[in-house]
């Protein structure tokens, strides 16, 4: 298989908390960045309840690009912990500090400690549309189907 070159570019961060740690790439072929809690103590979790957990860090992405904030698989997986509003999104003129929002579905507590990895960031390229209303739209062939209309 051929390799596809890609676009990269340096994402400038800045720390806007003492406590916040520059995310990085676990590994060379890590899509996401993690994103660390910077709290000065622990925060539990109870079940069914949602918190706001600030990161300490702002960023600068080029137009034309966005962040966006996904759970950590293993805290989903493992401890029922995931992002309040599902993906969290970075827009390109955004210049604040980072928070994640979580939401605990399990039936256990889970404790957020300091400096914990609590969710990935992903940059990625946005296609900027402008818009225009119309009458009526194409026709394809599948139409106005959907929520299970083409099988399971």
């Amino acid at each position: 298989m051929e390799k596809k070159s890609q676009t990269k570019f340096v994402l400038k961060i800045s720390r806007v908390s003492e406590k916040g740690i520059i995310p990085k790439r676990a590994t060379n072929g890590s899509a996401g960045m993690d994103l660390h809690a910077a709290i000065d103590e622990n925060v539990v979790l109870k079940p069914g309840e949602r918190v706001f957990i600030k990161c300490g860090i702002a960023i600068s992405l080029p137009e034309g690009y966005a962040a966006f904030i996904f759970p950590r698989s293993g805290l989903g997986v493992k401890h029922g912990i995931t992002l309040s509003n599902c993906v969290g999104v970075i827009d390109s003129d955004y210049r604040g500090e980072i928070g994640v929002g979580l939401y605990n579905l399990s039936s256990d507590e889970y404790t957020i400690k300091p400096n914990d990895r609590i969710a990935q960031m992903v940059v990625m390229p946005v296609c900027m549309v402008e818009t225009e209303e119309v009458e009526t739209l194409d026709e394809t062939e599948r139409g106005t189907g959907g929520f299970g209309s083409t099988g399971k």
